[in-house]
């Protein structure tokens, strides 16, 4: 079996490309590579979080869960410059491409490290994820049940998930196994986009329903 995003180590031999991310409101050059989620350009899916999710919080700390090259941190630290932006992914070429890219693009506000690097007492105000379904559930359950329960109070958490790969599913293990709030933001181009909270910081406490355009 060849080589897998989530390897730690990835086996496979490397061949960089780089791209250009523009965004409506930022734009920065992306260096992939092979090994690593999303060689050559970005994803449908995380083009669809950045484009749709709502603004990060403007203080506090933020997390890319699960890195790969960095899109999502650096649209972090582009968006919300005064906060901390911890960009975690068990593969060290994403880790190591990661960095590369937020230096390449000026960006000091990332912090690239392996998941057990994390100090234990910091709390996310704000926590983007493009999750790595395909670990599998019970691995996808254990990571999204060790990091979304370190929300801030009144964090929120956005998470892009394939229909066809259970993310209605995984909304409804959400709430029931952690006890949170999911709201369906977005469904487009075959992605959900699933904003997660708490339930106090929802004041509505509604579960809106937007459906495919």
């Amino acid at each position: 079996m060849g080589s897998q995003y989530f390897d730690p180590k990835p086996d496979v031999a490397s061949a960089p490309l780089q791209t250009t991310v523009a965004l409506p409101d930022t734009s920065f050059t992306l260096r992939t590579d092979r090994g690593v989620f999303s060689h050559g350009d970005l994803d449908t899916g995380t083009r669809l979080l950045l484009l749709e999710a709502p603004p990060p919080a403007p203080t506090g700390a933020a997390l890319d869960l699960g890195c790969g090259a960095g899109p999502i941190a650096l649209a972090l630290a582009r968006r919300a410059p005064a906060v901390e932006v911890w960009a975690i992914d068990v593969n060290e070429r994403a880790r190591e491409l990661c960095e590369a890219n937020a230096t390449a693009n000026a960006i000091t506000s990332i912090r690239v490290v392996a998941p057990e690097a994390v100090p234990a007492e910091i709390r996310f105000t704000t926590i983007w994820s493009n999750p790595p379904i395909r670990i599998g559930k019970a691995a996808l359950h254990d990571l999204l049940a060790t990091w979304l329960p370190r929300l801030a109070p009144g964090g929120t958490a956005i998470l892009v998930v394939q229909k066809h790969l259970g993310a209605d599913s995984l909304a409804t293990w959400i709430e029931q196994a952690l006890d949170l709030e999911v709201t369906r933001l977005r469904s487009r181009a075959g992605y959900r986009l699933l904003h997660v909270s708490d339930h106090v910081s929802r004041a509505d406490g509604g579960r809106e329903v937007h459906q495919e355009s």
